[in-house]
Order: structure tokens, then C-alpha cells, then sequence
């Protein structure tokens, strides 16, 4: 027992001598060291150019329009935040918060219901055969190249026919109908979904609607967030079409409402940095909460099986 104990603690300690270090890959396929620096100089150029805007616009947000002028962009001046604040809520009557809160509204509704159509589409591009087939992903790939700015006024030339202009239906509609979605989607369920599983299910008795719910959408889970935060994004900055489609101040989204302070004959830039800064809270507390699910989704169709 002795010896059989010995030779495990001695194997153990060549082991551990040998062993790479758990945060370093292979020596085979390690990177050289002018390889690592520049990496890594790189990434500190890309953190700061994303980071300091984010900086700036929190300590100009507590600055008023005398200091953010005299002062040093990145440090701090005489406190102004709560004035600031008082100017941000009496300019907008108010509505700042509705403004924040039809965002959300907007983006999730867009984001939810854009995913799910998104979701459905490629995985019966991917999966099921039918005529029209190569079309339909032809018509798909070149929504892609088209910019949405030149499908904007159309788009209220058919909304104001129907008599939804100035309801959130005629931004939410738009928003969800995402062709880089479809896109991903496709891809992912080619990859992701094993035609095995799906003849199982059959065999099984399972209803093509079952399949979808019960087994598709829980393998497609990665790419749904990430396809979902894209149209959440793309909704919560998209600034034409709303210009276009509502004209009631208690249906602007935050970008629209800001937009409004900003044209306004000299405007207190302190309380529209202010408004910037909190209208951007809530998409850094969604990538922060669905990070990890985000990272997966985006390597979710990188690897077969």
C-alpha cells in the first residue's frame, strides 16, 4: 500500500512538472512572444477607443455648459449632476423615463418577436426542402446589402396607407424583420441541429411543431441570444424610422426624445449628456447579464454535431 501510494505522488510530481500552465496553450501552437505584445497592444488600443467615450460621457454628464468648454474632457469640474438632472426632467416635461421605457418596450418587442420569426425561417431554410428554396435564401442574403435608410420611406408610405403611423406598431414591425437574422439562423441550424435527432423525434411520434418547440429552440438557445441582442441594438439606435413613423411626444424613444433637446436653441449640453448616459444603462446591463450566453451564441455554428 506504501509503494503504490509513493508511485502516485511520484507520477503526480512529474506530472506537475511537465504540465503546461493551465492559462498557456500547447508550446506547439503558442504564439511568439512579439505575437503576444502586439496582441495585447492591440486589444488596450480597441478597449480604450470603446471605454473612454464611455468615460468622457460620464464626467461630462456632471459638468455645466461653461465647463465643458474651460475644463479637461476627462476629468472632473464643479458638481453639477443634480442640476443637470432638475434641467434633463423639466426640458422633457417629464417624459424622460417614458422615453427610456418605450425604448425597452420597443427593443424587446422587436428583439423577441424578430427572433422567433428569424429562428423559425432559417431552420426551415436549413432543414426542410421545398421549391423556391435557393430564391428565398438569395432574396435573404440580399436584404443584407441593402441599407435600411433607403427601405425607411417606403416603409411609411405602407404604414400610413394601413394607418399605423404614430403607433408602436410601425417600429416595432420593421425592427423585427431582420435578414441577418435569417441569416445566422440558417447557419446555425445547419450545424447545430443533427438530422438524426430530428428522424428520432419522428420516429418517436413528435409533431413537426413539437420538434421546433421541445428540441430546436433548445439547441438554437446560443444563436437565439446573439441574434436577439443584434435586433435589440439595432432597434434601440435605430433613429430614422422612428423620426418618420410617431409624432406623439409620449411615444419617442430615448434617441428620438434626445435628438429633440439637442435641436433646441442653445441647448444645456450637461443634461443632454446626462440624458446620453442614462439612456445607455440599459444595453450595458443586458450585454452584462447575457454575456456568457452571447459569447456561446456566436461560436454556436462554428463546429458540426
Amino acid at each position: 500500500m506504501t509503494t503504490l501510494t509513493t508511485r502516485v505522488a511520484r507520477v503526480a510530481r512529474t506530472t506537475r512538472r511537465t504540465r503546461e500552465p493551465e492559462d498557456l496553450p500547447p508550446r506547439s501552437i503558442a504564439p511568439r512572444p512579439l505575437a503576444r505584445v502586439l496582441t495585447i497592444a492591440v486589444l488596450l488600443v480597441a478597449t480604450a477607443y470603446f471605454v473612454l467615450p464611455v468615460v468622457w460621457l460620464l464626467i461630462a454628464s456632471t459638468k455645466s455648459n461653461g465647463d465643458l468648454v474651460s475644463t479637461f474632457g476627462f476629468w472632473f469640474a464643479d458638481m453639477n449632476l443634480a442640476a443637470n438632472y432638475t434641467s434633463l426632467m423639466g426640458w422633457t416635461q417629464g417624459l424622460f423615463w417614458r422615453w427610456v421605457g418605450n425604448s425597452i418596450f420597443y427593443s424587446l418587442a422587436a428583439g423577441l418577436v424578430g427572433t422567433l420569426v428569424s429562428v423559425m425561417a432559417g431552420y426551415a431554410a436549413a432543414k426542410f426542402a421545398f421549391p423556391g428554396k435557393r430564391l428565398v435564401l438569395g432574396v435573404t442574403l440580399s436584404g443584407l446589402l441593402l441599407p435600411t435608410v433607403l427601405l425607411t420611406i417606403p416603409l411609411y408610405l405602407v404604414f400610413q396607407a394601413i394607418g399605423l403611423t404614430n403607433t408602436p406598431w410601425a417600429v416595432i414591425i420593421p425592427s423585427a424583420v431582420s435578414p441577418f437574422g435569417v441569416f445566422l439562423a440558417t447557419v446555425y441550424a445547419q450545424t447545430s441541429v443533427p438530422d438524426e435527432l430530428m428522424e428520432a423525434a419522428r420516429l418517436d411520434g413528435a409533431g413537426e411543431a413539437r420538434i421546433f418547440f421541445d428540441l430546436v429552440l433548445r439547441l438554437l438557445a446560443p444563436a437565439m441570444v446573439t441574434i436577439f441582442l443584434f435586433i435589440f441594438v439595432a432597434t434601440w439606435n435605430n433613429f430614422l424610422l422612428p423620426l418618420l413613423m410617431l409624432s406623439s411626444p409620449e411615444l419617442k424613444p430615448v434617441t428620438l426624445g434626445l435628438y429633440g433637446m439637442m435641436s433646441y436653441f442653445d441647448p444645456d449640453k450637461g443634461a443632454v449628456m446626462l440624458g446620453a448616459l442614462l439612456g445607455v444603462v440599459p444595453l450595458v446591463v443586458l450585454f452584462i447579464g447575457l454575456q456568457r450566453y452571447w459569447r456561446s451564441g456566436l461560436a454556436a455554428g462554428a463546429v458540426k454535431g
